[in-house]
C-alpha cells in the first residue's frame, strides 16, 4: 500500500504510473506530437468542495465544481493541462467533440479503468446563442469553453477516485512524473479554511425592468397575430459587494440550499459562472439516455396547505400545461431520433425545489452506444423551455429584442468522460461572479395567455436561489 498526502492509495501502483509515462513520452516522440496521459486511483473519502477551496491558490481562473441531484457524481476539477475552445458557428458543437476524439483517440490511461466520471474529462459548456456570443460581460469565457483538469477528484456512488492528467510532449521527460506527485500530495493534504469574512451586498439592482416588460407586453401580442407560439426572454440583476465573492463559498450554501438541483461552477480568469441548476438537458450512460422536461413553474407556499393548493393549480393550469407540452413534445421526438426506446410519462409531475416548484417530466431512452453526447446536446438546445417555438425563429427574435447578455446563462453545461459517458445541465438559476460583482439571470416563457406583470413576478421568484447564495434580498 502507497501514502499520498495521507490517504491510502488502493493498489501499489508506481511502477505502473512510471511505465505509463514513459509509454505517453515513447509516443509523443514518435507521432511528434503530444500524448495526453491519464492515471486513476482509489483514495479515501475526501471532500469534493474541500479539494476545491485548496486549489484556490494556486489554481484560482482553472477550477470547476458538478454535482448532480442525486449525489452519484460529484467531480472536483483544478489546473488546466489543455483547454479546448472552437469558433462561434453551428458546427461548434461537432468540432469540440472532434478536438476531444483527437486528443483521447492516443491518450494513455493507467490505473483504474472505465470508471464513469474518471480519467482525461472534458468540462466546460457553450452560450446559449453563438450569433451573440460577442459580450463585454462573458469577454472571459467567449461562446464555448472547455478544459481538461491536471487534477481531478471524483465521487462516483460513494467511492473518492483521484485523476491526475498530463499533455507529454515529444521534448518532455519522464521527471514530470516527480512534480506531478509533489503537487498532488499538497492538494490532497492540504488543510481548509472557506473562510468567516463573508461579503456583503452593498447594491442590488434590477436592470431595466419597465423595458422588460414593455418588450414582453410586445412579445404577447407578436404571439397573438404570428406563427409565433412561445418566446423565452430573459433579465439580468446586478448586485455589488464589499469584498470579492469566494465560488466555494457560494458553492457551499447552493450544495446546502438546493438539493434537488445540480450545483456547478466554472472558472476561467477572474471571472466565475455558478449556479444550481433544477434542469437535466442530457445524461448518458453506457447505451442509456436521459433528459428532462421542465417548464412551467410556480412559487413555494408558506405552510405545507399552500404548498399543496399552489403545486395542484400549477398540475391544472392550462397555460402552463401547453408550455410544458411543447417542451415534452421537443424532448421527446430528439430521443425517438437516436433511440430503439423512449420511455415518457403520460402527464407531469411536480418539482420542489427550495423557492420554486416545477411541471416535471423525465424522459429516458436506450440509444446506438455510437451516438455521443454532443450529437444529442445539438438536437435539443436549445429546447423550448430555453427559447420558444418554432426554434430557429424563437432564437432569431430573442437575438433581436432582448437586451440581455446571455452569454453561458440557459447554454449547456456539463462534462464528458473518455469512455462516452456524460451529463449536461441547461445553466439556469445562475450568476456570473466577477470579482465584487455579479450579474444573475432569470427568464420566463412568453405565450398567448401570459401577461408582463405575472411573468415578471415569475423572474423575481427565479432569482431566489442564487439571491439566497449570495446573501441578497429575496423580498419575501
Amino acid at each position: 500500500m502507497e501514502r499520498i498526502g495521507g490517504f491510502f492509495l488502493a493498489i501499489s501502483h508506481e511502477t505502473e504510473l512510471i511505465e505509463g509515462l514513459k509509454a505517453a513520452l515513447d509516443e509523443a516522440k514518435r507521432k511528434k506530437h503530444k500524448i495526453l496521459f491519464s492515471e486513476v486511483v482509489e483514495v479515501d473519502n475526501i471532500s469534493p468542495l474541500s479539494f476545491y477551496q485548496v486549489g484556490r491558490e494556486q489554481y484560482i481562473g482553472e477550477r470547476f465544481f458538478w454535482q448532480d441531484p442525486n449525489k452519484d457524481i460529484i467531480i472536483a476539477g483544478l489546473g488546466k493541462v489543455e483547454k479546448i475552445q472552437v469558433s462561434a458557428a453551428d458546427s461548434r458543437f461537432m468540432e469540440v467533440e472532434a478536438s476531444w476524439t483527437a486528443l483521447i483517440e492516443n491518450a494513455v490511461k493507467t490505473g483504474i479503468l472505465e470508471k464513469e466520471g474518471t480519467g482525461p474529462l472534458l468540462f466546460g459548456g457553450f452560450s446559449f446563442d453563438h450569433n451573440k456570443s460577442n459580450s463585454l460581460l462573458w469577454d472571459q469565457f467567449g461562446d464555448n469553453l472547455f478544459y481538461i483538469p491536471a487534477f481531478m477528484l471524483s465521487i462516483v456512488k460513494g467511492q473518492a477516485y483521484l485523476t491526475t492528467n498530463l499533455i507529454c510532449s515529444p521534448e518532455d521527460h519522464v521527471q514530470l512524473f516527480i512534480k506531478m506527485i509533489n503537487e498532488r500530495d499538497t492538494l490532497l493534504s492540504g488543510s481548509v479554511n472557506f473562510g468567516n469574512g463573508h461579503h456583503e451586498i452593498i447594491e442590488q439592482r434590477e436592470i431595466a425592468p419597465e423595458h422588460w416588460k414593455y418588450t414582453v407586453a410586445n412579445t404577447i401580442e407578436e404571439i397573438k397575430g404570428t406563427d409565433l407560439k412561445k418566446l423565452v426572454l430573459a433579465r439580468e440583476m446586478r448586485l455589488i459587494f464589499n469584498h470579492s465573492v469566494l465560488s466555494e463559498q457560494v458553492l457551499q450554501k447552493l450544495a446546502v440550499e438546493q438539493q434537488t438541483s445540480f450545483v456547478f461552477s466554472l472558472e476561467t480568469g477572474s471571472d466565475c459562472f455558478i449556479g444550481a441548476s433544477p434542469e437535466r438537458l442530457i445524461k448518458k450512460t453506457g447505451n442509456e439516455m436521459f433528459s428532462t422536461c421542465l417548464a412551467g413553474s410556480i412559487a413555494r407556499g408558506k405552510t405545507k396547505q399552500e404548498d399543496d393548493r399552489l403545486g395542484y393549480e400549477l398540475l391544472h393550469d392550462q397555460k402552463n400545461l401547453v408550455e410544458h407540452q411543447y417542451v415534452v413534445s421537443m424532448i421527446g421526438e430528439a430521443m425517438k431520433s437516436v433511440c430503439s426506446s423512449v420511455n415518457i410519462p403520460k402527464a407531469p409531475a411536480l418539482m420542489k425545489n427550495r423557492h420554486i416548484q416545477h411541471l416535471y417530466t423525465p424522459v429516458k431512452g436506450m440509444c446506438n452506444r455510437f451516438v455521443s453526447i454532443f450529437e444529442m446536446i445539438e438536437k435539443l438546445h436549445p429546447t423550448p423551455a430555453l427559447g420558444g417555438l418554432p426554434k430557429e425563429k424563437a432564437v432569431r427574435r430573442i437575438r433581436e429584442v432582448e437586451q440581455l447578455e446571455r452569454g453561458f446563462y440557459s447554454g449547456p453545461i456539463g462534462w464528458t468522460d473518455s469512455y462516452g459517458n456524460g451529463e449536461f445541465a441547461v445553466a439556469i438559476r445562475s450568476a456570473l461572479l466577477q470579482g465584487k460583482e455579479a450579474s444573475l439571470f432569470a427568464g420566463c416563457g412568453i405565450v398567448e395567455d401570459s401577461t408582463p406583470e405575472g411573468e415578471y413576478n415569475e423572474t423575481s421568484i427565479k432569482f431566489k436561489p442564487m439571491l439566497s447564495a449570495l446573501g441578497g434580498n429575496l423580498h419575501e
